[in-house]
């Protein structure tokens, strides 16, 4: 059966563009059984590109039978040769592609926070490599039935949706993606060197961000696939420690397959000081209370992809939707100045559309999730 060819598009744009990889490189491949066609695709590409493939294909099934009866010790675990991995590795591609989207709802959320702190030393390493570009990343989305639903969509809509997102419907997605880097990047040079984005919305978000002397990063499918967003920290050193006032998330916000719904947290000093949500209140805690980094607010981002329009309980997709701004609590990345360290980062997306306004420095840059900005990124 011949494979989609929208996959290898996609894989000759990860492969090609977004990691760039070369001859004699050592490449780690990571996915699941199901998202075995655009494994395929990859690793054909990869192979053809010269480079040393690590394969990591590795069933979710795995990570149930873990959680149920994996030991305190074994929760615990640093895997030397995981850590050694991430030293020594030049790529990292992984795909994510469930076949149960709530398969790790019932999982005890204190044993889930205890792994995730543990992987702390070897996300510190990945993240410090990426920031100087040692190690470059990718990661992606295969459309599964699961993924669907989640959605509201069929298998073929939400096949649709995911390559339209990322341009794959166009002859020359690269070129496409090239045009978003030089609208974003507009965006990218007006705020770097200001000192305060303001976000407000009717429906109570009121948030300061401090980002005097942080760096600003153009996402344009480098790294996530689809893209479309700009990203700083705050400066959580500075005297207002970086982030004071509210978020309330317009959308359930999904971590490890459970949804956690009306999420409103109050920031004082760059930390969470309260948190509610109306759903999942206790698993939103065990997370922000995992280690010392975890409440902290390692993220501000602007969505610019304005392909992507409706919430489909996926981050990768919903971070990125035009219009919307996401806070990220737990582990910064180093490339933006902030260098908080934890086992979490989790993206909450907030919806600009319905009333709200982005601030910056006293002038206001985003009205209703529209940009005013000349050249900047907008509806097609």
């Amino acid at each position: 059966m011949m494979r989609d060819q929208r996959l290898d598009k996609l894989a000759k744009v990860i492969v090609e563009y977004s990691t760039e990889v070369k001859a004699g490189q050592v490449v780690r491949l990571t996915g699941e059984p199901v998202a075995l066609p655009l494994l395929e695709a990859i690793y054909e590409a990869l192979i053809k590109a010269g480079a040393h493939v690590l394969p990591r294909i590795v069933p979710d099934s795995f990570v149930n039978l873990f959680y149920e009866y994996g030991g305190e010790e074994q929760l615990k675990h640093v895997s030397p040769i995981g850590l050694k991995e991430v030293e020594t590795i030049d790529v990292s591609i992984g795909l994510w592609a469930e076949t149960n989207t709530k398969a790790m709802t019932n999982v005890d959320p204190g044993r889930q926070a205890m792994a995730s702190s543990a992987r702390k030393p070897i996300f510190k390493v990945f993240m410090e490599r990426a920031a100087t570009k040692e190690l470059r990343w990718s990661g992606t989305l295969y459309p599964t039935q699961s993924s669907a639903q989640d959605a509201e969509m069929s298998l073929r809509e939400y096949e649709d949706f995911v390559f339209t997102a990322g341009h794959l419907d166009k002859e020359d997605p690269v070129a496409e993606w090239q045009k978003i880097e030089a609208r974003q990047q507009k965006v990218v040079d007006y705020l770097n060197g200001k000192k305060e984005v303001h976000f407000r919305t009717n429906a109570g978000t009121d948030l300061l961000v401090n980002v005097e002397g942080m760096t600003w990063i153009n996402c344009c499918g480098k790294e996530n696939f689809p893209d479309g967003e700009v990203f700083t920290g705050p400066n959580l050193n500075a005297a207002d420690g970086g982030a004071n006032g509210v978020v309330k998330y317009s959308f359930p916000a999904v971590h490890h397959g459970r949804e956690v719904h009306d999420i409103e947290l109050t920031f004082e000093k760059g930390r969470v000081v309260d948190a509610k949500a109306s759903k999942n209140l206790d698993f939103l805690l065990q997370m922000l209370d995992q280690d010392e980094g975890a409440r902290a607010l390692g993220e501000i981002a602007i969505g610019t992809n304005y392909n992507i329009t409706r919430y489909t309980k996926n981050t990768l997709f919903d971070e990125k939707i035009g219009g919307t701004f996401h806070a990220a609590v737990g582990a910064g990345y180093p490339e933006s100045g902030n260098c908080n360290e934890s086992g979490l980062h989790w993206d909450m997306v907030c919806d600009l559309r319905p009333g709200g306004t982005i601030t910056v420095d006293g002038e206001v840059i985003s009205e209703n999730g529209r940009f005013l900005g000349e050249g900047w990124p907008r509806e097609e």
